[in-house]
């Protein structure tokens, strides 16, 4: 099997994607890029057979060194959405001096990519750099993600704030999302990297069997804690001032408003059935990973 580097290996996609590929492959062949290379997570990642290698997104130098005899990358967006696009072009940049053979980028569905849109800043990102990849020449895969189901209680809150105001506020409306389990993100991506060729050059929507508002969120977390949840979707003003004022910090309350905006509008409002194809079965029941957060 050729070559392939995960980053983000750290994280809990990429060390989803390592372990699900070394069940396919010889973890000899799977290298893992880490920021500390002697750290704990690193030394696990050894302890398993897998070439561990260090890089930073912020350091070009290090990217190059990282790459060098991979043939297929799999390249983990950057967390930090306002440090994205430099950091994007870096690894871009490193895959083609390299000698890369192949990347597999992992990006977002979306609708409106105006600069007006709520989400524009996230949008712009990843649209830039699947630009930057395909203008690379470097042969390709875009993996455009909806959102992972795991994020939920990010936009509803805690188990013990939910169970006291039994309420999910939030200005998403009535829009929809196709949720997905980052384990079937995982188990599909490692299963594309098992097997790249026939994937090249080719963009997926990665999106949940099923969509879900968060009216029927509050649906399910009834059923979850016997405790009747209600929705309520404010005006995004009042929404911003509502956490502001109790103590959310700034930046987290534009994530959030961001992206209920983003659902509101419909942003995720996708039924394509890529996903299900390479999975070879439908996608994890949202319900089924929101239970696990709130049980």
């Amino acid at each position: 099997m050729a070559k392939t580097l995960i980053t983000g290996a750290t994280g809990g996609l990429g060390r989803a994607v390592a372990t699900f590929l070394k069940n396919k492959t010889a973890a000899k062949d799977i290298a893992v890029l880490v920021r500390d290379t002697e750290g704990e997570k690193a030394q696990q990642f050894r302890a398993q057979g897998f070439d561990v290698r260090r890089g930073d997104y912020n350091d070009p130098s290090s990217l190059t060194v990282a790459f060098q005899g991979i043939e297929v990358l799999y390249f983990v967006s950057g967390s930090d959405i306002h440090a994205r696009l430099p950091q994007h072009e870096n690894v871009v940049n490193a895959a083609k001096a390299s000698g890369v053979k192949h990347i597999l980028y992992t990006s977002t569905v979306r609708k409106d990519e105006s600069s007006s849109a709520p989400l524009h800043l996230v949008v712009n990102a990843h649209a830039q750099t699947e630009q930057w990849i395909q203008e690379s020449g470097l042969p390709y895969t875009l993996l455009r993600h909806n959102l992972y189901a795991e994020v939920i209680p990010m936009f509803v809150g805690a188990k013990e704030q939910l169970l006291q105001s039994k309420t999910v506020y939030l200005p998403a409306g009535n829009g929809k999302t196709a949720f997905v389990s980052r384990e079937d993100f995982a188990e599909a991506e490692a299963n594309i990297l098992a097997n790249p060729q026939p994937h090249v050059n080719k963009t997926y929507e990665f999106n949940g069997s099923e969509t879900l508002t968060f009216a029927q969120v509050a649906e399910i977390l009834s059923g979850i804690t016997g405790e009747k949840i209600a929705y309520t979707s404010p005006d995004v003003k009042e929404f911003e001032q509502a956490l502001a004022g109790h103590g959310v910090p700034a930046l987290i309350v534009g994530v959030v408003s961001s992206f209920a905006q983003g659902m509101a509008n419909g942003e995720f409002d996708h039924k394509t059935n890529d996903l299900e194809k390479i999975l070879g079965r439908k996608t994890t029941p949202a319900a089924e990973v929101i239970k696990q957060a709130y049980k």
